[in-house]
């Protein structure tokens, strides 16, 4: 169980409740708790799963692999295919289940982490190849996690994308938003749409009403302990354009109902002003590392603009 309170003296009288109606004691400040390791300094706070990483490792025996800079490769064709090698079932899902707890942490391998569940039901040997080279890369950073701290200010904002039938085995799209608090890191997701969608306006426009979503979550809950934000929140897009000018423009929208629920949604919050949505380029967007396979150093410089660093390393 996890105590948090800004009063010690109610901590402590709850501490003592607790241990006389039940058997039980307290351990201290929170360092470790169900596979996430807790460090604290003067910069803030680190979450990482520095010990769970190398348990996996271990368990799989690649604590002694070849590690790789990079997870994924770039237009990948993971797919079913007709001559593909089964591998064992329940091993594969029981590896793909960790490595989802992991992504808890490690927003940087949540795309990976999206593909290869995909193939939970009937995995094969490339299936696997892909899980092995997603703990391959994680021999290279076990000790890498996110750092939260105290900047002073309560912004909310959000980056917002998505990928157009992006997916080789139905043409589905993906859609994937990240969420920050403060200047950190909070909330994220790597999703592939359940249906095929004909209009990119319209893949794009689910998305940005997810994020939308997503930051009114949060501006509620910051509002029920007292931090609410005092301006609009931004949303920042690329590529949405189209999908802007719709939510700005009631006159477009009948040309447009398959989708008309998210715009008139997201239209809403506009005219509220609760949300803003700033125009990024593409080399800014954030989000992309979540929806495709992207270069190496597309990838570390987005691990760097997201916090991601590892305290474990030698310096």
């Amino acid at each position: 169980m996890i105590v948090t309170e800004d009063d010690q003296a109610e901590i402590k009288n709850l501490q003592k409740y607790l241990a006389f109606k039940f058997e039980m004691k307290s351990l201290g400040d929170l360092k470790y708790f169900l596979g996430i390791e807790v460090a604290r300094s003067k910069h803030g706070i680190f979450l990482s799963q520095r010990k769970y990483i190398l348990d996996l490792l271990a368990e799989t025996r690649m604590l002694d692999c070849k590690p790789i800079d990079i997870f994924s490769e770039q237009n990948h064709k993971l797919g079913f295919f007709l001559d593909h090698v089964p591998v064992d079932k329940e091993r594969y899902q029981r590896l793909v289940r960790k490595l989802i707890y992991l992504a808890h942490t490690s927003p940087n391998i949540a795309y990976a982490v999206s593909v290869v569940s995909q193939f939970m039901h009937s995995p094969s040997e490339d299936h696997m190849g892909a899980v092995m080279r997603i703990l391959s890369y994680l021999k290279v950073i076990p000790g890498n996690g996110l750092m939260f701290c105290k900047y002073g200010y309560t912004n909310v904002e959000g980056y917002t994308d998505a990928d157009w039938a992006s997916s080789v085995i139905d043409s589905c799209s993906t859609s994937e938003y990240f969420t920050f608090v403060d200047g950190n890191l909070v909330t994220w997701r790597s999703k592939k749409q359940k249906v095929v969608s004909r209009s990119r306006a319209d893949i794009e426009c689910h998305g940005m009403a997810q994020g939308v979503c997503e930051l009114l979550c949060l501006r509620r809950l910051l509002r029920d302990l007292g931090f609410g934000p005092q301006k609009p929140m931004n949303l920042y897009c690329d590529n949405n354009k189209a999908v802007i000018a719709i939510a700005h423009n009631l006159v477009q929208h009948n040309c447009t109902k398959h989708v008309k629920v998210d715009q008139h949604f997201v239209k809403e919050k506009l005219d509220a002003e609760i949300i803003s949505f700033p125009i990024i380029s593409s080399e800014y967007q954030l989000a992309d590392f979540l929806m495709k396979a992207v270069s190496t150093t597309v990838f570390l410089n987005s691990l760097d603009k997201l916090d991601m660093c590892d305290i474990f390393a030698p310096t």
